[in-house]
This record gives structure tokens, C-alpha cells and sequence, in this order.
């Protein structure tokens, strides 16, 4: 087992912990409530005495405002370096995550579940009197496991980011070729398409919102479509990005080049879904075995079964 010392180091660290960001939190709330207060009554809605309803309820924005206090003094104290502040940054950018404060809210929450999951899950198995391999193999485990929980839940938003946009880059592909035929260029293309397309695909209209917004700060056209495609890390998108970056240098007709890769994309898109239906039987050979030839040999050789048993028995 885990020795004394160690045991109330740990519950002291973890209750410090929960403390302080307790404090932060109440703290967040009170100057919200006041902020809250201050402007309804300089707008004349509530007089002096009147009161604001739901000031105590801690919405998730503050939760995340203190998390984002807690990581900034972690990583103003220097244990995180800045190489790997720039990875998360880009990470965190690539799962559409781009608040000035995802950094340190990710960093305070890795660390803040490193210490209070091994906490929890020791009140959880201290009273089974385990061994003390298996119960610190386990309480290592639950660290490991609450520091890189973040990581796993960014990776899926990433994943499901990506994936969004991929499936809608042929439309916007098409709706810039309809921009350019009409006479724009690829800026002000960009810009159009990115605040048409935002209803029916957000992540690919924020992505064009972005380098539009890029393409009105910068000179440098092919650096902003480069950071276009490094954001978001798709293979479909860096080919656009080529094809765009070798038209504003060459002078090639852009209408046209949209206009091929939209289909190549298209028909990438039906193969995927003819690779996925060629499978099918492949996936459905398993379950045809364990479900229904057992039922098809009991309906044709159940009768010749039950009429053999019966003539042993006679």
C-alpha cells in the first residue's frame, strides 16, 4: 500500500487544487455578476435595490475562464516550453479551437486531471485493501490516463473537423468556380464564398473567413494560402492550395482549374463510397455464418433429424 506520507501529500495537493480553482471560479462569478448588475442598472432596467436573477449560476465560459487563469500561471512559470505551446496552438487551431485562451485552458486541464482523477479513483478502490503493485499500478494508470484524456477529446474534434471540411470542399470548389466566372478574383472569391457557404458547411466557411481576413493583412498571397493548408492538415485542401498558388503565379484561368479539381475530388469521393460497397460482402461474411446458415440447416435438416430420432426410438 501507499505509506502515510505519501497518501496525505497527495490528498493535500488535490485539495489544494480543487481550492484554488474553487476560489478562481467564485471569483469569476462575483465580478460577472457584478459587470451583469452594473450594466442593467446604468440601461434603467432594475433599479438600485433590485436584484439580477441567475447571477450565482457558473455557466460553462466561466469554468473555462478559470481553467484558462490556472494554465496561464503554469505556463508563465515556465514548465511547458514554447515549441511545444506552438504544437498545441496548432493543434488546438486544427480542431477549430481558436480562443486566445484554448492553450492554457488545455494545459490547465491536463494537469488539473493528472491529480484529481488518481484522487478519485483512489476514494474508489481504497476500500477493496488491494496489494500495493496492483494499487499503485492503478493509481499510475488513472494519472496517465487523466493527462492525456485531453489529448484523446482534441484529437476527435480534430478528426471530426477534418472530416467536415472534406466533405464540403467540392461545393465550395464549385461555388468559387461560379465567383470567377462572374468576374472576381480569388480574394474577394474567397471572402463571398466562405459567407454563403457558412450555413450549410461552418467549418470550411470559417477556415475561407480566415484567409480572407489574412489575404486583407498580408502581401504575401501564396504564405496566406500556405497557412491555409497547414491549419488544417488535409490532403484534399494542400491541393488546392497548390493548384490556387500556381495560378496567381503562372496566370492560368482559374475558373478552369477549380472547375478540374472539383471533379477529380467528386470522383475520389465515389470511389471512396464504391470501396466501402465492394467490402460489404467481405463484412457481411461473419455475421451470415453465425446467424443465418444455422438457422437455414435447422429449417432443412431439422424434419430428417427429428424423423431419425424417432426411428431409433421405435
Amino acid at each position: 500500500m501507499i505509506g502515510p506520507v505519501v497518501l496525505q501529500v497527495g490528498i493535500g495537493v488535490s485539495l489544494t487544487l480543487i481550492g484554488v480553482g474553487g476560489f478562481l471560479l467564485r471569483r469569476v462569478s462575483l465580478e460577472k455578476r457584478f459587470d451583469t448588475r452594473l450594466r442593467d442598472v446604468q440601461s434603467g432596467r432594475v433599479g438600485l435595490s433590485g436584484g439580477v436573477d441567475g447571477g450565482t449560476k457558473v455557466k460553462p465560459r466561466d469554468a473555462v475562464k478559470m481553467l484558462a487563469g490556472v494554465g496561464q500561471g503554469i505556463l508563465k512559470s515556465g514548465v511547458v516550453s514554447g515549441q511545444t505551446v506552438e504544437a498545441l496552438q496548432r493543434s488546438l487551431e486544427g480542431a477549430g479551437i481558436r480562443n486566445r485562451n484554448a492553450v492554457s485552458a488545455f494545459v490547465a486541464a491536463k494537469m488539473m486531471l493528472a491529480v484529481i482523477v488518481p484522487f478519485l479513483m483512489f476514494l474508489l478502490i481504497h476500500r477493496f485493501n488491494l496489494d500495493a503493485i496492483p494499487h499503485n499500478f492503478i493509481l499510475g494508470s488513472s494519472a496517465v490516463g487523466g493527462l492525456l484524456a485531453p489529448d484523446f477529446f482534441v484529437r476527435s474534434l480534430r478528426t471530426r473537423y477534418q472530416t467536415a471540411i472534406a466533405n464540403g470542399l467540392p461545393d465550395t470548389l464549385d461555388m468559387l468556380v461560379m465567383c470567377a466566372e462572374s468576374g472576381l478574383s480569388l480574394e474577394p472569391a474567397i471572402q463571398r464564398v466562405g459567407i454563403e457557404i457558412s450555413s450549410a458547411h461552418p467549418a470550411i466557411g470559417s477556415e475561407l473567413l480566415l484567409t480572407a481576413g489574412e489575404f486583407q493583412i498580408s502581401t504575401d498571397s501564396h504564405q496566406v494560402l500556405d497557412n491555409l493548408g497547414n491549419r488544417t492538415g488535409i490532403p484534399q485542401v494542400r491541393r488546392v492550395v497548390a493548384t490556387l498558388g500556381q495560378t496567381l503565379q503562372y496566370g492560368t484561368p482559374l475558373a478552369e482549374a477549380l472547375r478540374v479539381l472539383s471533379a477529380e475530388m467528386r470522383q475520389e469521393i465515389l470511389t471512396r463510397f464504391e470501396e466501402k460497397a465492394a467490402r460489404l460482402p467481405v463484412l457481411l461474411t461473419m455475421p451470415m455464418i453465425l446467424f443465418i446458415l444455422p438457422t437455414l440447416f435447422m429449417i432443412v435438416g431439422g424434419p430428417a433429424v427429428l424423423q431419425a430420432m424417432r426411428l431409433f426410438k421405435s
